[in-house]
This record gives structure tokens, C-alpha cells and sequence, in this order.
């Protein structure tokens, strides 16, 4: 008898103790959570249950970081209605619909489905999913319901954000109020659908973040996004007729990160976790700096942090009220410094390294190349700008205009961030900036055919020594090359990179082909043996053509350890100089 007793109670306390390590994920209709209850998903990530956030009393039914000392909560089901004592009870009735009660009769939150299915179940996913399913499908695109689809202040790994364009849902994270109120404020992020997609921070109905255009790789308007996050995670945007939305994946398990839209701070922000302090750390922010404020610069401005004033008016405009601009208020914005006259035909200016301006009022076309879309922006008198939709591949395609007003333009400074955009402005501006080139080419022409030095050129029509120094380090040259402007410059044309070398506020001005011409030209006019280098006439003749240009050889200024022998047939092509002058050493100034 004594022995049976004992058996008994050891089988009690074996029992007792398996369910108490075994996670449950799922509740039945038979079933219900009540408060101080939890369901755990199934690799103990996360939890659902009943919390108080900070020093509120309130009660609301959640889900959190099951192995986060903090219990951080990701997600609230009864954001407006809390409760005010410890009676809340969860359910899911037979039909799939999940209630939540207060002390057994007052529902303070409810979903709407209806299920067809015979047996669903609630169940946390290791995701931090809360999904309503037949119990015997695990298939997501199945799923009755999901609390990913109706977020609150933080975003998941797998999570979408973004619209459904079948049922016009729009999945949206909105802030908390405050630390211990989880309703919603007034500050929301997701997809601002305007004939193309992008992301956006509104206060209210008002625009405060963009992220620019979705260019195939990243938004336009973020620096450097991806490389940034390459050992945490991936993302990746994703534009059909059915949908348009943002989602991201880890690439570690073991890594956790999320995103926070954080009303206090006016913030987007991404945040890691920390394994050996136990703390989450902040990744990213959205906004980053000042320029990152919607629409700071007005209209046609463009705003550069890395300039005073940071906001500029768009090459080929003029402040709208000057002496307002002088003292820092942008709201007027710019204006075409000469009138466009679509009649007699305008032109366009293209600058590099920018944020796409907001999508108010685009025009898009997924197929249409850039030759396409520049004749179609000609043709359209209220057309503003034109750029390409996909800039990924090394090159570009589809078409995306705008009309009226181009507001929201951010300037970038490395070559890797922002996009290619197409202004148009009036075609005597576009004239007169090609006379300048020409007369300019002309002169820089003479004074290398003269001199046979490069570097005079070079000061003028390429990067800063700075630039072309940090172009180096990246390249991972040799530190001889680091500091040498002459060896960067001609590396930078024989690795088919020519347009680095041209000086930003040339590129700006128009057409990037004549600048590159202007260059080559510069190069065959201080190749190794005078012999080769073109006289002053043919240097006028290849300037004023398009035909075909011979491929320079290695300047004079680079020291092989190789004969210097002129080919004979270069020798009697007319396109030499019997100045016999090649310059040993080079200074920089």
C-alpha cells in the first residue's frame, strides 16, 4: 500500500513536471488564457499573455520576448480598451473568432473571421506570429487570421509592411502614446501608395520621412542601407499589381533585431540585441540627420548636409523670395531661373547622387527605357523630371516621371547612394551650359598640348585629391597610389570607371558623354612619347567630331621599367606634335 502511494506521487510530480517544461503554443475552443496564463511559441521565443506596461495598472493581452529579461512587447491586442482588473480572459470560438473578455461577458477585443475550417486552433508561432488555422494545416497562405497583419509599434522578421492592393489592406505600425500607454499616437509608418510605392513616417496626415523610390537594390533616399546590415539580415521591397510592401529576414537565427516606431523620439528605429549585457542597442535611425525632414527645402530645393545653408536651390533655380532664402526660410522654395518654353523645346540638366523627389503625382512606366522616357517627358509640357524605376545591374530601366513641383531632393556624397534624376529646365540654361564646356575643352586642350601636363587638367575636371584618395582605400590600393592624384586618375579611366573622374558640378550641368570625350583627349594628349600625342589641329578636330577615338597609352608621368618606342604607324597618322617636352616629376599644388 505504502509503496503504491509513493509510486503514485512520483508519477504526479513527473507528470506535473513535463507540462510545466513543455511549451504550449496552442489554445482550442475548448480552452481559454486567462490572466497570469501564457502560451510560449514552440522554440520559446516568445510568449502571449496578460502585462501591465511601466508603471500602468492597466491590463492588455500581448506578446513579448519570452527570453528577454525586459519582457519587450511586440504587439498588443486591446490597444484602446484595457482592462482595469485581473479578469480578462482569452478565447477562440468555434467559428475561429477570437474574443477577448472581461470577467466572462464584456468583450473588449474581437476578431471578425469566420472560419470554414472544423477544427481551428490560436497558436503562437516561433515568429511571433498569432495565427488562427485548421489544426491540421500549417500552411501560411491558409492561415484564417494573423496578428502580422495587423501590427502595433514593432516590426518582425517575415512581417510585411505594406499594402494589399486585392483587399486594401494596409499594414501599418503606429507608435505607442507614451511608455505606459500602448494606444495609438499620432506617428505611423508604412507604404504611401501614390502611382509608385515608397516608405514613410506621417505625423497625422503629414508627411515627416520618405525613404525616396524603391530603385531596384534600396530606397533612394537611404545611405549605404544594405551594406550596413549584411551580417544581421536582408530586405527586400516587393511591387506587383497585387501588393506593395517591405519585409526583411535574418540572415543569423541567433541575432535578434527589430524595428520601433517611437512617438516620443519621432523615430523609426532599428534595434539589436546584445547577449552578453542583455540590453537591446540601437542600429539605425529614420530620420538620420536634418536633411532627412520631409520637404525642408520646399520646392526645387535640394538639401545637402555637407553644405552651408544646407539647403540649395536645383541647379538651373533661383530662390522664390531671396531675401527670405538669405535667413533660412525655405518653405518658398525655388524657382526655373529662365522660363521653360515647351514650344521652341526645353532640355534637361541630370544630377547625380540624389533622393527622388516625392512621389505626389508620378507617372511610371515598368518597361519603357531611358531614351523612351526622356521623348515622352519632351513631349509632356508639365512634365518636371524623369528618371529611371530600377537602377540595378549597372545599368537602368522603366520610366518614372514627375509633374508640378519636385519636392523632398536630398543630395548624397558617395557614388553608391541615391540615383540619377533628370531635370528639365529651359534650353537656352542647357545651351549655355555646353558653350561653357566647349570653350572650357578648348582651352584645357591647349594647355595640355602646350605643356604635356596632365595634372593642370586634372585640377580642374576631376575630384578632389580627397575623393580620389578614399576611391584608392576602398580599391585597396597601395599607398604610393593613395596619395598620387595623377596614378589615381588614370586608374580610375583604365578600370572603366571614367566617370569618377568627372568633377560633380560638370557632371550636373549636362551631357556626361562630352565631359568623357574632353578627357580622353587630355589623355592622348600626354601619353609617354611625345610622338604620339596629337597636335593642336587634330585636337580641334577630334573636339568638334564624333568619330571614333584612338585608346590613349600610359601617361609620362608613370615609371615602367620598359622601353619607350613610339609605333611607327602612330608616327605618321598626323596625329603628333613635335614637341619633344615629357615631364620626369610632377608636383601636386
Amino acid at each position: 500500500m505504502e509503496m503504491g502511494f509513493i509510486f503514485y506521487i512520483v508519477c504526479y510530480f513527473l507528470v506535473f513536471f513535463f507540462k510545466a517544461s513543455t511549451a504550449i503554443d496552442t489554445i482550442s475552443p475548448s480552452e481559454s488564457l486567462t490572466d497570469g496564463m501564457s502560451l510560449v511559441s514552440n522554440d520559446r521565443s516568445f510568449a502571449l499573455g496578460f502585462f501591465s506596461p511601466h508603471t500602468s495598472n492597466n491590463r492588455y493581452l500581448g506578446i513579448w520576448y519570452h527570453n528577454d529579461p525586459m519582457q519587450t512587447v511586440v504587439w498588443v491586442a486591446n490597444r484602446i480598451n484595457p482592462i482595469n482588473d485581473s479578469t480578462g480572459a482569452l478565447q477562440i470560438e468555434s467559428s475561429g473568432r477570437i474574443v477577448l473578455q472581461v470577467q466572462n461577458k464584456t468583450a473588449v477585443w474581437s476578431t471578425d473571421t469566420i472560419a470554414s475550417v472544423e477544427n481551428p486552433v490560436l497558436q503562437l508561432l516561433d515568429s511571433g506570429n498569432l495565427v488562427v488555422k485548421d489544426g491540421q494545416d500549417s500552411n501560411p497562405e491558409n492561415y484564417l487570421w494573423q496578428s502580422f497583419d495587423y501590427p502595433s509599434d514593432t516590426m518582425l522578421p517575415g512581417m510585411k509592411i505594406g499594402v494589399d492592393l486585392r483587399t486594401g489592406l494596409d499594414r501599418r505600425l503606429s507608435a505607442w502614446k507614451n511608455w505606459d500607454d500602448p494606444s495609438p499616437g499620432d506617428l505611423t509608418y508604412g507604404v504611401d501608395f501614390r502611382g509608385a510605392p515608397e516608405l514613410g513616417i506621417r505625423k497625422g496626415l503629414d508627411k515627416y520621412f520618405q525613404t525616396g523610390l524603391w530603385i531596384g537594390h534600396s530606397f533612394s533616399g537611404i545611405r549605404d542601407g544594405r551594406s550596413n546590415s549584411k551580417k544581421i539580415f536582408d530586405y527586400d521591397f516587393v511591387w506587383n499589381k497585387n501588393e506593395a510592401y517591405y519585409i526583411f529576414f535574418l540572415k543569423n537565427k541567433s541575432v535578434m533585431t527589430r524595428v520601433v516606431l517611437n512617438q516620443t523620439e519621432s523615430a523609426r528605429k532599428r534595434y539589436t540585441w546584445n547577449p552578453e549585457n542583455q540590453t537591446w542597442e540601437t542600429f539605425s535611425m529614420r530620420p538620420s540627420d536634418y536633411c532627412d525632414r520631409y520637404g525642408l527645402c520646399g520646392p526645387n530645393g535640394n538639401c545637402d548636409y555637407n553644405k552651408l545653408p544646407v539647403c540649395q536651390c536645383l541647379t538651373g533655380f533661383r530662390p522664390k523670395w531671396p531675401q527670405r532664402w538669405d535667413s533660412s526660410e525655405y518653405s518658398g522654395g525655388c524657382i526655373h531661373s529662365k522660363p521653360l518654353n515647351c514650344q521652341r523645346g526645353d532640355g534637361f540638366i541630370t544630377l547625380r547622387r540624389v533622393k527622388s523627389p516625392a512621389i505626389t503625382n508620378p507617372w511610371v512606366h515598368t518597361s519603357m527605357n531611358l531614351k523612351e522616357c526622356k521623348a515622352q517627358c519632351l513631349r509632356n509640357c508639365s512634365c518636371t523630371a524623369y528618371t529611371n524605376l530600377d537602377f540595378t545591374g549597372g545599368g537602368g530601366s522603366g520610366c518614372a516621371m514627375w509633374f508640378g513641383d519636385l519636392v523632398d531632393v536630398k543630395q548624397f556624397q558617395s557614388d553608391s547612394d541615391g540615383m540619377v534624376l533628370h531635370i528639365r529646365v529651359s534650353a537656352s540654361e542647357t545651351e549655355l551650359k555646353k558653350k561653357v564646356k566647349v570653350k572650357l575643352a578648348i582651352i584645357l586642350a591647349t594647355v595640355i598640348s602646350a605643356s604635356g601636363g596632365l595634372l593642370l587638367v586634372v585640377c580642374y575636371i576631376c575630384r578632389s585629391r580627397k575623393k580620389l584618395k578614399a576611391k584608392s582605400e576602398d580599391n585597396n590600393t597601395n599607398d604610393k597610389e593613395n596619395g598620387d592624384l595623377e596614378l589615381a586618375t588614370w586608374r580610375l579611366w583604365t578600370e572603366g570607371n571614367p566617370s569618377d573622374i568627372v568633377e560633380d558640378f560638370l557632371v550636373e550641368t549636362g551631357d556626361l558623354p562630352e565631359l568623357l570625350r574632353c578627357i580622353h583627349i587630355s589623355l592622348l594628349c600626354v601619353q609617354q612619347h611625345p610622338m604620339e600625342r596629337p597636335g593642336m589641329s587634330s585636337v580641334v578636330l577630334m573636339l568638334g567630331s564624333r568619330s571614333e577615338l584612338p585608346l590613349p597609352k600610359q601617361p609620362g608621368f608613370l615609371f615602367y621599367n620598359i622601353p619607350i618606342v613610339a609605333e611607327a604607324s602612330l608616327a605618321n597618322d598626323g596625329l603628333h606634335s613635335r614637341n619633344e617636352i615629357s615631364l620626369s616629376t610632377l608636383e601636386a599644388r
